[in-house]
């Protein structure tokens, strides 16, 4: 086996770009969504293009699998004598499109603008499989690692039966590194590595106060509505800084970062004007303490709405929680304090929709100072920061209890003005480049541990 010098390694996948882009676009194409409702006939088509992309890398056994849910992708190659096996995860699955109109151009049509790349998925999560792609191509034969390439169909919709599958093909994806490529970097030009998550919550709640609608002349007054019930009940939940007022919920230390606040708010499209909530500094707020949202509400539309008083409201929540708590403890806490402060006596009902488990990654270890020191390389002396993320991949968590020997680094390819789940999704090509040379030399450093 030819031992690739880093160099080599740069030269290589700079070689591989132009191809590596290509295809990116090409599964950009594929309308992907794992929704119900979308034709999965689409996902289908991109579960064969990354089927089609690893057996071109050389993978002798390459496999669709499914339990149940939507097709993801399975690729293998054994180590070679004594070195360590690599899993490598993406997924192909995308989020909808949300409101046309916001596009600047077809989200399914990716377009160059100013060295960004703009499209559904080219950034969330088809850049991660491209990443892997590439570092696959600029070995070839060569490969100094076992590698285990597993591509998820439905991260986007809530990963249903990813733990089925991850259970069913356990020791086919047993490995002794495992690299998450869904997640980002800390800016342009500074890379990162994710070590904290926060878990998710989301249910529905709903206030009932009449067994039917009545004239709000006749009986408004000593009669609540429920929206105005729904919103005393909603309004609970926060105290007048903006702080979770759910009481128990944990919040734990944040990574030492300065999170600049203008740049925050240029991030976030804050409207100006339009305050912070909660106490802290922005990090802790970010990753390390509980959030709660409200992401929707059943009520009549004011279009044609009616006078009369609404019998029932309804809303959806979403509970963001700190690493090291517990999804079904924070469940029971936000249903403990609604039925506590439901208003005038309004019956409420609460309904479960997802658990997600935070995640908190011990960042020490060879595998780690592997990734560090390839980080490095890739971005030119710029060390990567270790960060937390206020988003959720449950999933994780699921990872680390079934392989819990496994170092797992969580990477990506995203940047702050990367928009992902928004209109106009991007990617920084520069960056994306730096992100496939740091993941060969990830491979080339690994593969000096031992298995």
């Amino acid at each position: 086996m030819t031992v690739r010098t880093e160099e080599e390694l740069r030269a290589a996948i700079r070689r591989e770009m132009p191809g590596v882009r290509a295809d990116l676009e090409a599964l950009v194409r594929i309308p992907s969504i794992a929704f119900a409702g979308f034709d999965h006939s689409h996902v289908e088509r991109s579960a064969e293009a990354v089927a089609e992309l690893l057996r071109g890398v050389g993978l002798p056994d390459v496999r669709i699998v499914r339990k149940g849910g939507q097709p993801a992708v399975i690729g293998r190659r054994p180590a070679p004598a004594g070195a360590p096996t690599v899993l490598l995860y993406a997924h192909h699955d995308v989020q909808p499109v949300g409101d046309l109109q916001q596009w600047k151009s077809d989200p399914f049509e990716p377009v160059e603008r100013d060295g960004r790349l703009y499209g559904r998925g080219v950034s969330d999560d088809k850049a991660g499989v491209m990443a892997h792609v590439a570092a696959l191509r600029a070995f070839g034969d060569d490969l100094p690692v076992g590698v285990v390439v597993f591509i998820e169909g439905e991260e986007e919709y809530g990963s249903e039966s990813l733990e089925d599958l991850l259970r069913e093909y356990r020791d086919d994806l047993a490995a002794d590194v495992i690299v998450i490529a869904d997640s980002g970097n800390w800016d342009i030009g500074q890379p990162a590595l994710t070590t904290g998550l926060r878990g998710i919550v989301n249910g529905f709640v709903e206030v009932q106060v009449l067994r039917n609608a009545v004239h709000s002349g006749q009986f408004g007054g000593p009669v609540p509505d429920a929206l105005i019930a729904l919103s005393r009940l909603i309004a609970s939940l926060h105290d007048d800084d903006g702080n979770v007022a759910v009481e128990g919920l944990l919040s734990t230390p944040s990574a030492p970062l300065d999170y600049p606040e203008e740049r925050f708010r240029e991030e976030a499209g804050m409207v100006e004007g339009v305050q912070f909530i909660g106490t802290g500094r922005l990090v802790e707020r970010l990753w390390t303490r509980p959030a709660i949202s409200i992401l929707g509400i059943d009520a009549p539309p004011t279009s044609g709405a009616p006078n009369a008083l609404i019998p029932r409201a309804k809303a959806k929540f979403s509970v963001r929680i700190a690493p090291g708590d517990s999804a079904q403890r924070v469940y029971d806490a936000v249903t403990e304090h609604l039925r506590r402060n439901a208003p005038w006596g309004a019956r409420v009902t609460i309904e479960l929709e997802q658990l997600g488990e935070p995640c908190s990654i011990d960042a020490t270890g060879p595998a780690y100072d592997a990734a560090r020191e390839a980080f490095t390389a890739a971005w030119d002396g710029a060390q990567p920061v270790d960060m937390g993320i206020g988003g959720s991949i449950p999933f994780i968590a699921t990872f680390q209890e079934l392989f819990p020997k496994a170092a797992i680094l969580v990477t990506g390819v995203e940047d702050p003005d990367t928009i992902a789940h928004g209109p106009n999704e991007s990617l920084h090509i520069a960056e994306f480049e730096r992100v496939c040379i740091a993941e060969a030399l990830l491979l080339s450093k690994v593969s000096r541990l031992s298995a």
